[in-house]
């Protein structure tokens, strides 16, 4: 029955090229015998008998808007002209909709060149994109916020949490260690940072005595 339905949709598509497109006469067997080819190569290689299968979405960091939301602990300005843009971003970004996360950061860019937060949202949204892991347009984005304001805590905060999840350990302890030393005391920062930094130092194991003297 299935193939019924096949051949009449053929002919309806030539008799649509044919008549309705006013295809000029010494084309009409050039489309024909395409429409046929067409048709040749489906009935060797689909097959339009087998029931359908929905095809999974790929996998998006899970709760991503969530966790970045709540890590932002007062380095973001809430009600300035970024807090909007992050607001729709973050948005996007819980339902795994990384992509819409980053392009929505890029349209706030465009109008506020010079934010700070939406850069580092920016990197954000493209190492969640990434997998988790930093690209080099997410370092860019990181490295623009940190020379528009060197003593913003976000960048160096969020640039450190991308190579840690990417797995360069060293990498981020040297960034976040260097944050540690310039952060104030009652930085609402600060104890997690100190937190991370510990937990990454474990994760990093037992190092050799110059080592250690060079870590903050």
């Amino acid at each position: 029955m299935i193939w019924l339905w096949v051949m009449l949709a053929a002919l309806a598509t030539i008799a649509g090229i044919f008549w309705l497109g006013k295809l000029p006469a010494t084309a009409r067997p050039l489309a024909g015998a395409a429409v046929m080819l067409g048709l040749a190569g489906y009935a060797l290689q689909g097959s339009p008998s087998l029931p359908g299968k929905p095809v999974a979405a790929p996998e998006e960091p899970e709760g991503f808007g969530d966790v970045i939301a709540d890590q932002r602990q007062g380095m973001a300005d809430r009600f300035g002209p970024a807090a909007q843009w992050l607001g729709m971003s973050d948005g996007f970004a819980r339902t795994g909709k990384t992509e819409l996360a980053a392009k929505t950061l890029e349209k706030g860019l465009a109008r506020y060149p010079d934010n700070v937060d939406l850069w580092v949202g920016l990197g954000n949204a493209l190492t969640a994109h990434g997998g988790g892991m930093m690209s080099p347009a997410a370092a860019l984005a990181f490295d623009e916020a940190a020379r528009r304001d060197p003593s913003h805590p976000a960048p160096p905060f969020f640039a450190g949490l991308a190579l840690a999840q990417g797995g360069d350990l060293k990498g981020a302890e040297a960034v976040w260690g260097e944050l540690l030393a310039r952060s104030p005391a009652d930085a609402p920062w600060r104890a997690d940072l100190e937190m991370r930094l510990a937990q990454l130092r474990q994760a990093m194991g037992p190092r050799l005595p110059a080592e250690a003297t060079e870590a903050p």
